[in-house]
């Protein structure tokens, strides 16, 4: 099944509630489907600029490895297996905040990606968001 605008809509809404709800700082929030292209977008009133390209790159280092951003980016540390990686595909970011969407028939749709808040907080933000997709279809 295909990530759709309602769904990535859907996982935007929960994000920003999660954000709301925890009292959490503005975050940009970036969807992107199962080829890593963008599908819906959204930043919080007050968010840094900057966050947008992160959101946008955590979003894609989860799409194109089909994996959590963080757990990517352990392997772009020195002496890891992928050592600078991160230099590839146009910028890839390893920390928390990229997270791989899942059907309800664990098939990959695509990937959120949450930068503005801390590490942990843009995490926290992205599996709430994921898990709101998951619970959803």
């Amino acid at each position: 099944m295909k990530l759709t605008l309602a769904a990535a809509e859907a996982v935007i809404a929960a994000a920003k509630h999660y954000v709301a709800e925890q009292g959490y700082p503005p975050v940009c929030i970036s969807i992107l489907d199962e080829a890593a292209y963008p599908l819906a977008f959204a930043r919080m009133d007050g968010t840094f600029l900057a966050t947008i390209d992160i959101a946008y790159q955590k979003a894609k280092t989860a799409a194109l490895f089909k994996a959590n951003s963080d757990k990517v980016g352990a392997n772009f540390l020195p002496g890891a297996p992928a050592y600078s990686l991160e230099n590839s595909n146009g910028g890839l970011v390893g920390i928390g905040g990229g997270v791989a969407l899942y059907d309800a028939e664990h098939c990959f749709v695509g990937a959120v990606g949450i930068s503005g808040a801390t590490i942990e907080q843009d995490l926290a933000i992205a599996l709430f968001a994921a898990n709101a997709l998951s619970a959803n279809r």
